[in-house]
């Protein structure tokens, strides 16, 4: 018995020598991490005014082709996203069951299916996975120019969809009219859809360039160009913060722009506004 007491007490004092020594090792580099990290502060601290003045020569030299690159790559995707986009959703909405000219039900779906599928995959895998088509298109997947096709695969769902619910909104009266006075399918969403729903078209295609422009940011992280890659380059990856708040606040007022004008077309182009 005297043995066994004797064995459990060393057990004991061991394993209370081993906890000792973890407790001080963990205080040991709870300490060095302290002690590194307030380095890495008063580092930071002196090299502050460096990095402000880095920072500045950013934005002097960078940011002026950073926004003409991120207005030209969302004006063109939002060109051939529309492009797309449009005579898609005219065509989701003249062939519906009810629609003006009736498709077979199994193409619809298979078109449904099609739009909800692109518009689930989110941008930067989209980005990604169209590399081959983007280098059969334009001959490299880096740069502004190549952000334009995932851009605007990823958007032409998107357009189309809205499109959709635009004509959707026109009133099914004046549809019925148009009917009853001989207008072809064609004649019917050419001359009477689409104008009726011109308002709310300029309205989604607002919200359209907007999202495309927050597209074009993302894309900045795997290889594009714009204010976006200037902002995770030298803003983000080079702790250069003031790049990083300045490339937010340009892609905030163009964004403030384009809403405010889109507004002010819609409103200019409603009848019903107008009378």
């Amino acid at each position: 018995f005297f043995f066994r007491f004797e064995a459990v007490a060393v057990f004991f004092h061991t394993f209370r020598r081993i906890h000792n020594r973890r407790l001080l090792m963990d205080q040991f580099r709870h300490a060095l991490h302290v002690r590194l990290q307030r380095d890495h502060l008063r580092d930071e601290h002196r090299r502050l005014p460096e990095k402000l003045e880095e920072a500045l020569e950013v934005i002097k030299t960078k940011f002026l082709f950073a926004t003409w690159e991120t207005l030209y790559a969302t004006i063109l995707a939002t060109f051939f996203a529309i492009l797309i986009g449009l005579p898609l959703g005219m065509l989701l909405v003249a062939g519906d069951a009810k629609g003006v000219r009736p498709l077979p039900p199994l193409l619809m779906k298979v078109l449904n299916v099609i739009i909800n599928l692109l518009r689930s995959v989110p941008f930067i895998i989209l980005m990604v996975m169209v590399i081959p088509l983007t280098r059969a298109i334009v001959g490299t997947s880096v740069g502004t120019v190549a952000s334009i096709v995932p851009l605007a695969i990823a958007a032409f769902p998107f357009v189309a969809r809205l499109v959709e619910g635009s004509l959707r909104e026109v009133n099914p009266n004046i549809i019925e009219t148009a009917q009853s006075m001989g207008a072809t399918p064609m004649q019917i969403l050419l001359r009477v859809m689409l104008p009726e729903s011109v308002p709310s078209l300029i309205s989604n295609f607002t919200l359209a360039i907007t999202t495309i422009m927050g597209y074009t940011a993302m894309s900045g992280a795997v290889g594009g160009g714009g204010l976006g890659m200037i902002a995770i380059t030298y803003g983000y990856n080079r702790y250069r913060y003031a790049v990083l708040y300045a490339s937010v606040i340009v892609l905030v007022i163009i964004v403030q722009v384009i809403q405010s004008v889109g507004t002010k077309l819609a409103i200019k182009c409603d009848k019903r506004l107008r009378n």
